[in-house]
């Protein structure tokens, strides 16, 4: 009841935060013009996405046996592949490969953030840059994430002023391609510094083992390049059959994640390799030498196995539902942990296997629906939501 109270607390104050209400108010905006004007260009992106929906439906209930495929794939490449059941193995293996005192770039993975993968490091004595726009300036802040896509969608470019001038030491004014040069400026010699670069992936091809990377600030491919030792923590419902699949649950996630098409689409299947002198291939050339994948289940297998909420794995990491929810609209990322939302609920839920921690987000979902409108693969979170509320009333 304390952490409920609290919970409640938190949510009035961000209701009643006139820098979320503007941040938000601006994001919302022009999420909806992107995406709008994307489905406009693009209308084939709306009958692909039903297909999608099947291509991820067939993929969870393969998800076990895609996994084993994509890490032999990935080991047949020339990388090293594991499966973590939990956080602490996916820990460990982490701290096998990456040691102490290392200089880490960091692209931005909401499955590290699961696993508070950066606070861990840096316990470890490592030096952790997240190198991502937004999440830079989360680190900076000292916060947590906000958004999927935009962790901090609820800072204002005022607020970011203030906090770059802080740390550049001279005044940076509230104009946002000032802002973005003076990251680029801080950022720039620490990915060809660090030991070590790790991301995520938004899915992966089990038939070649290749992993796809969307993203626009260029940073996720320097993270992925330019180290020495280069990581991905994947979470095991990213995994789809073939590479063909593959393209296409790229093409939809980031059609209505707002963007016509990308800055950069990366493919990643290996470390860096040469066959130019005699066709021998060799690895460790101008990339990375080393190249380690691991598959995170934390939770995911009992979701796939359960009938009622095994539809929370489709989720493409979009964002589109937050932009929709009402509540979010008002509150952010304060309407949720480590994911947010509805769907963030039900991620909770089982990623935590801690039902009270989910309780306070179930329970604020107003089950308006919006979310499942705007989804791309149709989640019916609220749906979902009333189902865990029942779960949680009969304490089962």
């Amino acid at each position: 009841m304390t952490k409920f109270k609290a919970y409640k607390k938190r949510l009035r104050e961000a209701a009643r935060d006139p820098k979320i209400s503007l941040a938000l108010e601006r994001a919302i905006r022009s999420y909806r013009k992107n995406v709008d004007e994307a489905l406009k260009k693009f209308p084939h992106t709306l009958k692909l996405a039903e297909e999608v929906r099947r291509i991820k439906e067939n993929s969870i209930s393969r998800m076990e046996e895609l996994v084993e495929q994509a890490c032999g794939a990935i080991r047949e490449n020339g990388g090293v592949a594991f499966v973590a059941r939990t956080p602490a193995e996916a820990l460990a293996i982490i701290d096998k490969v990456v040691g102490t005192s290392k200089l880490i770039v960091k692209g931005k993975s909401l499955t590290g953030e699961e696993i508070d993968l950066r606070e861990h490091l840096q316990e470890r004595g490592n030096e952790v840059y997240e190198t991502d726009l937004g999440e830079y300036i989360i680190q900076l802040l000292g916060a947590k994430p906000m958004h999927l896509l935009a962790p901090a969608i609820h800072v204002p470019k005022e607020e970011v002023a203030e906090l770059l001038s802080r740390v550049k030491g001279t005044k940076v004014p509230p104009d946002i391609k000032a802002e973005v040069a003076v990251v680029r400026e801080v950022l720039r010699d620490k990915f060809f510094r660090a030991d070590v670069g790790i991301s995520g992936a938004n899915v992966v091809a089990a038939d070649t083992g290749a992993l796809f990377q969307i993203e626009n600030e260029g940073n996720i491919r320097l993270c992925s390049s330019a180290p020495a030792v280069y990581i991905a923590l994947v979470g095991m419902e990213k995994v789809v059959p073939t590479i063909e699949d593959a393209f296409k649950v790229a093409e939809v996630t980031w059609r209505f994640a707002g963007y016509t098409i990308p800055a950069y689409i990366n493919l990643v299947s290996s470390p860096s390799k040469t066959g130019d002198i005699e066709k021998v291939t060799t690895f460790g050339a101008h990339g990375p030498k080393e190249m380690y994948v691991i598959f995170l289940d934390a939770g995911r297998s009992q979701l796939a196995k359960d009938p009622h909420f095994r539809e929370a794995l489709y989720c493409l990491r979009c964002g589109a539902c937050l932009y929709e929810c009402p509540l979010f609209a008002t509150t952010a990322g304060y309407f949720g942990d480590k994911y947010f939302g509805g769907i963030g609920a039900i991620w909770t839920a089982f990623v935590t296997g801690d039902l009270a921690k989910a309780a306070p987000l179930t329970y604020s979902c107003l089950t308006c629906g919006r979310c499942k409108v705007r989804c791309p693969v149709k989640i019916d979170a609220p749906q979902m939501c009333l189902e865990l509320r029942r779960r949680i009333a009969e304490g089962s």
